[in-house]
């Protein structure tokens, strides 16, 4: 919060406390009109305001209904924008109709004048002067769309605010906005921003604020997307909110609204601007949540819950994308928790006390209470963990479960759960008594050894040390070494990196030698560095460490500093990122933003010589574990997986796009030590690989899984699975969340499917009771006697019961 604090804002025009106490709830038509290119009608406005009007959404806040590019076609006398008559026939009437529903009215513009108005050159309303009187000289883009035009075909003019005019040009359109009942502006394509800095829109911010001010309609003012952090001392003091990171809809990227590869860069976004958010200087706005069916939203039920749990911890605005009389009675369920609302609404924005993988991310209500979030972004169910003393205190006299509204008692040190795969726990904890700071000691970035072409600029403002190191990306000879970083133990301590970045970038960081770890990042701004906090592997004595990105872009590194006294548990998985694997063939490392390093490796079909080799793959003990292969593909293809010695075994992978990452959980068997796991694509075109997950299995107290019997034909056949609790309390809404089978022994090559859809919902289970469920498997493609490994999730309420298991060497 220091940086906050050295930031002086100016008297806050936009933060009218009247419309943005809180962040607001609604539905937006961006996600629906990035599917549907004929979506935006009046007609179908209209019916998302009745569907919001008749749920239960609308008693539980949710109000907005806004209107998002596309609305406008043509400029009246004065230059002003005006509704596209084919598509509103009324938009006032359709404001009004809003309003009867008990909702609130947003629509969207732009900053600068439209090229057609400078053609036309109108008088501006409420004054003398015309819109060429109002323009830069020489003429410029006037937002980040038009900054890429030439100069002779701008779409798009600068205004001069310098200029006679300028301000009540803008008040204008206020002003018309307001006449038609407007409650929410969203002016998009705001610069500096998405990486445009050619433009410079804050003055124009400042005069829309004020605009609003004067126009006597209290309206929310949102500014989007992706704008510069470094220019926070206008975003914080002229708007209500500001949108970070890039679009999260798939815009024909893939077949859904959303994915996961996009939804859940949102945990690395926030990390750039967790401290840059309050009451005081208005909400980071994380776009769109997709809350429905997973065949729409593309996202998993238990997806949707993470999406949520993030987006009430960072205090964001809850507005809904895709259609709203589409919304499944889970979604609804999910949307309709007044406590997790209550989160969201708390008006204490949470930062994060430990990131990587498994993030936690903490807000103190000042009182002695604190809602705290773990996320698992892994593809499989692992054990989170938080110590209270990471946060500040000894113990919990408290701790309630938010999702199911269940008190879970005193907690003592800490709070472990095994968590669901992209799954997430949210907790209400109340300290008891208070824990010394624990010690520290910063190394800045700069005074490191550089190599290659790394070297440092001056960062006066923002960075600890008034230095940044950059270019450590891209070649393997671009890497930082921090040397003598001392700890008192040898052990496992807690290292928080302050690095700057704009979008999805990462880093590697190594530990005298040992493996590479690659933590991911998002920023607006290459000036302003954030923080997040990842376990580092530390000796006795002086260390070093070294940061690069081989392959990918990094962000600029400010300082490290190292925290604790080597106390941290080891935990049991571990990331290996296929570029800084062993490559084969003809395999080499492509450009992927979204893919973990930046980076995918391919191609790994074509020839069997096309291959990723991953070494020194290091268990405690021999036994099953579930492998996670997260990949890159459009369509069905097929990978090879060798694990040591063993027989390869083939996985028939499917994938919706051809640039975001997805993932498969498989059980693999390992030998304690040193293991090596080959992935190829053999004779035929193979998916693109990003990384392999390593990590144990993990039972759930008191819920079992267990096969019961086989029936069916020897292609397809039925099996009969139960679900068991061991429990003295019923189990709400258990399910098995996913199963995959994959080839142990036997003649040929081949990997059922499955042909019941996922997760299958098994319902409640009385205590010491069960419940059976038939599953319906295609063998078709397997010889008679083979036999398989098979991986599982399965879960009851609402996650926080979670397990993911193995069986061995099933048949048919």
């Amino acid at each position: 919060m220091a940086i906050i604090a050295a930031i002086p804002f100016p008297l806050a025009w936009g933060q009218s406390s009247s419309v943005a106490a809180h962040p607001y709830l609604g539905w937006s038509s961006s996600s629906s009109q990035s599917q549907s290119s004929g979506f935006l009608t009046q007609a179908n406005l209209q019916a998302q305001s009745d569907a919001l009007n008749t749920s239960a959404l609308e008693d539980h806040g949710f109000t907005y209904i806004n209107i998002d590019d596309g609305w406008q076609s043509g400029y009246d006398s004065n230059g002003r924008p005006t509704p596209n008559a084919a598509l509103f026939t009324d938009i006032a009437g359709l404001i009004t109709h809003i309003h009867q529903n008990g909702q609130k009215a947003g629509i969207y513009w732009r900053p600068g004048v439209a090229s057609e108005v400078v053609q036309s050159n109108p008088l501006i309303a409420g004054s003398t002067h015309h819109i060429n009187d109002i323009l830069a000289s020489p003429k410029a883009a006037g937002n980040a769309f038009a900054a890429s035009d030439e100069t002779s075909s701008l779409s798009n003019y600068k205004i001069d605010f310098t200029h006679a005019g300028a301000e009540q040009y803008v008040e204008s359109i206020v002003n018309q906005f307001a006449s038609w009942g407007v409650d929410y502006i969203r002016l998009g394509g705001v610069a500096p921003g998405a990486g445009v800095s050619t433009v410079d829109n804050q003055l124009e911010v400042q005069a829309w604020s004020q605009a609003i001010a004067k126009a006597g309609r209290p309206m929310w003012l949102t500014v989007s997307t992706d704008v510069e952090l470094s220019d926070f001392s206008t975003w914080g003091a002229y708007t209500n909110a500001r949108r970070i990171g890039a679009a999260i809809e798939c815009n024909g990227a893939c077949g859904t609204l959303t994915d996961w590869a996009l939804t859940s860069q949102r945990w690395f976004d926030l990390i750039g601007w967790q401290t840059f958010t309050s009451l005081q200087t208005g909400w980071n706005d994380l776009g769109p949540l997709e809350i429905g069916a997973p065949a729409t939203t593309g996202l998993t039920s238990v997806e949707q819950q993470s999406a949520i749990t993030l987006w009430a911890m960072a205090n964001a605005p809850l507005y809904l994308g895709g259609d709203m009389s589409a919304i499944d009675a889970n979604g609804i369920n999910l949307l309709t928790n007044d406590e997790v609302l209550g989160v969201d609404q708390a008006n204490a924005p949470a930062t994060q006390i430990a990131g990587g993988l498994t993030p936690v991310w903490v807000s103190d209500m000042g009182n002695g209470a604190y809602y705290v979030a773990l996320f698992n972004l892994n593809a499989f169910p692992a054990e989170v963990t938080v110590r209270w003393k990471d946060i500040g205190f000894p113990d919990a006299t408290s701790v309630r479960d938010v999702w199911t509204r269940k008190d879970l008692g005193e907690v003592k040190q800490k709070f472990s759960s095994v968590i669901l795969g992209h799954g997430a726990r949210l907790l209400r904890v109340t300290k008891h008594g208070a824990v010394d700071l624990q010690k520290s000691q910063s190394y800045v970035a700069f005074l490191g050894r550089t190599h290659g072409k790394t070297a440092f600029i001056r960062c006066p403002t923002y960075c600890a040390s008034g230095h940044e190191v950059i270019k450590l990306g891209m070649e393997e000879q671009n890497y930082v070494d921090i040397e003598g970083v001392n700890a008192p133990h040898t052990g496992i301590y807690r290292m928080k990196i302050d690095a700057a970045t704009i979008g999805p970038s990462d880093l590697f960081y190594q530990a005298n030698g040992g493996a590479q770890v690659a933590v991911k990042l998002g920023g607006g701004s290459f000036g302003v560095p954030a923080y997040t906090i990842v376990p580092v592997p530390l000796k006795a004595g002086d260390n070093t460490l070294r940061f690069t990105n081989p392959t990918g872009i990094a962000p600029y590194l400010d300082r490290v500093t190292i925290i604790g006294e080597g106390d941290l548990p080891a935990s049991p998985i571990s990331v290996y990122d296929a570029e800084v694997a062993t490559l084969a063939g003809n395999a080499t490392h492509a450009p992927c933003l979204y893919c973990s390093g930046n980076t995918q490796v391919a191609p790994l079909g074509g020839e069997l010589k096309n291959n990723v080799r991953f070494d020194n793959i290091v268990v405690s003990g021999a036994g099953m574990y579930a492998l996670e292969i997260d990949y890159v593909t459009k369509g069905m293809r097929a990978l090879w997986v060798k694990v040591n010695r063993e027989k390869p075994f083939l996985l028939n992978l499917s994938g919706d796009s051809a640039s975001l990452p997805t993932s498969i959980v498989v059980p693999i068997p390992l030998q304690a030590g040193k293991n090596t796991i080959t992935i190829g694509g053999g004779e035929e075109d193979a998916p693109a690989v990003d990384k392999i997950v390593i990590g144990p299995t993990t039972q759930a107290n008191n819920l079992a899984m267990g096969l019961v019997s086989r029936k069916g034909s020897s292609d397809a056949r039925i099996w009969t699975l139960e679900l068991a609790n061991f429990g003295k309390d019923d189990l709400k809404a258990a399910q098995l969340n996913a199963m995959t089978l994959v080839q142990a022994d036997g003649p040929g090559a081949c990997q059922p499917t499955l042909s019941t859809a996922l997760p299958i919902v098994v319902g409640d289970i009385p205590a010491h009771s069960f419940k059976t469920f038939d599953l319906a498997l295609d063998f078709s493609e397997c010889a008679g006697d083979a036999r398989f490994n098979t991986s599982a999730s399965y879960s009851s309420d609402l996650g926080t019961i979670a397990a993911g298991v193995i069986d061995v060497a099933l048949e048919q």
